[in-house]
């Protein structure tokens, strides 16, 4: 099958190759510049995605890994295509966090109270009148770093955080969110749709933002995740929150993985945002859950077809391995690790499996191959494991992170940790777990 890989930051490069590897003509295209230069040598690109419309054909495969083409793949669709990735609806769930909380709201879902200001100033006005711990956000996926979640009180660390954006970032902060903050558990509940009904099994999955152990530091767009899969639609995640939106996402012709991110306590669930296109890390990491091949099923999704898709039992853990100047992109890059090889110690044909390229390239020299870092903001690569148990999932991926050898890279030593310590207990206390 003729399958075209349409990004915006090659989020998809690992699933590109995994296709590839299942015999599938695999063709990708970067819409950023500065992500063309991963993956070469490694699949064959296109500089115009548009041109190979006809090369896929109607019994190929189109897959779009972000939001912004929701309206390209609604048309793509009507002219007969195989598409997945969103929709136009998508688009409007996840790029406009105010939608999308209006949509859940009409589900019957609670929700923590989102505001949303035009200009930092009057976000800081807001914050100083309504003391409390508040939440900082942006429409989009775009700006992840620029999230903040407060941690005083009296809302006085927030009121900094937005002083500062307001001198020194005044276009992003022409569009700003403040949602109330909630403790609890922070999870999210996913699975595939294929326009008309749900595909494959439950994913919950536990996200690791920031960028230090404990949960400290900035807001990145990831450094980890745990995930398992459930069949039973008794779900309590499932059936009060996900479940809710089959008719809408009937009504919008949604095909492909969307996810909703929530807080959940004794109280109950609060959905926070949606995620309407493919995860990352969420892919890499079903990857690791897959048993079926990856062409057939994703075909079926877009075809609107059923699938009995085949995967792993147990817990699946992700981690980012990154260098500088990640998180932060930086004027000089001198410090970057662009153009360094990436040393494998030891790591076998089978261990490569579980190593998920991002701005990673191959070439040759003095007849073996080098693999080295292709890009210059530090997002390098994830590398997943599996096991029976949170713990045996863990020590895989560790231990296979610790064959790698790539100059200044870093990455969380604890991914996981907290759901064994304390997060599996408590939502098992409060109804969330059997």
């Amino acid at each position: 099958m003729n399958i075209l890989c349409i990004s915006n930051d090659l989020s998809i490069a690992p699933m590109s190759l995994r296709l590839k590897k299942e015999g599938h003509n695999v063709r990708l295209f970067a819409l950023n510049d500065d992500q063309r230069n991963n993956l070469d040598q490694m699949i064959e690109k296109t500089d115009n995605w548009e041109k190979e419309i006809d090369w896929v054909g109607q019994e190929g495969l189109f897959i779009f890994d972000t939001t912004g083409y929701g309206k390209i793949q609604d048309e793509l669709r009507k002219k007969g295509y195989s598409v997945i990735g969103g929709s136009d609806f998508g688009d409007k769930l996840e790029d406009g966090r105010q939608f999308g909380q209006e949509i859940l709201s009409s589900c019957g879902a609670q929700i923590a109270p989102l505001i949303n200001f035009s200009r930092g100033e009057e976000a800081i006005d807001f914050v100083r009148k309504n003391k409390g711990p508040w939440v900082i956000k942006q429409n989009g996926h775009e700006d992840k770093p620029f999230s903040y979640v407060g941690q005083c009180e009296n809302g006085k660390d927030v009121e900094d955080v937005l002083g500062r954006y307001a001198k020194s970032k005044k276009n992003e902060s022409d569009s700003i969110d403040l949602q109330k903050k909630i403790e609890g558990v922070e999870i999210g509940v996913g699975r595939y749709f294929n326009g008309t009904d749900w595909v494959g099994p439950i994913e919950m999955n536990l996200e690791h933002k920031n960028l230090c152990n404990g949960n400290l530091g900035p807001q990145t767009y990831e450094m980890g995740t745990l995930m398992w899969y459930d069949e039973d639609e008794n779900n309590r995640f499932f059936k009060d929150i996900l479940a809710k939106l089959k008719p809408i996402l009937v009504k919008g012709d949604f095909r492909g993985d969307v996810e909703v991110n929530c807080i959940v306590n004794e109280e109950g669930a609060f959905p926070l945002e949606f995620t309407a296109r493919f995860g990352f890390p969420a892919l890499q990491l079903q990857s690791e859950l897959h048993v079926s091949p990856w062409g057939e099923f994703l075909k079926a999704v877009a075809d609107g077809q059923p699938y009995d898709l085949q995967y792993k039992k147990g817990y699946g853990i992700v981690v980012l391995v990154a260098t500088p100047p990640f998180p932060y992109a930086i004027t000089s890059k001198e410090y970057s690790s662009l153009g360094v090889e990436i040393i494998f110690d030891g790591v076998t044909e089978e261990d490569f499996e579980h190593i998920h390229f991002e701005e990673v390239s191959l070439k040759k020299e003095d007849g073996r191959d080098i693999f080295y870092v292709a890009s210059d903001s530090g997002f390098i690569m994830h590398v997943t494991g599996m096991g029976d148990t949170v713990k045996e999932a863990r020590k895989k991926t560790y231990n296979l992170i610790n064959k790698i050898i790539i100059p200044k890279m870093f990455y969380r030593t604890d991914i996981g940790e907290k759901f064994i310590q304390e997060d599996y207990a408590n939502l098992k206390k409060w109804g969330w777990l059997k």
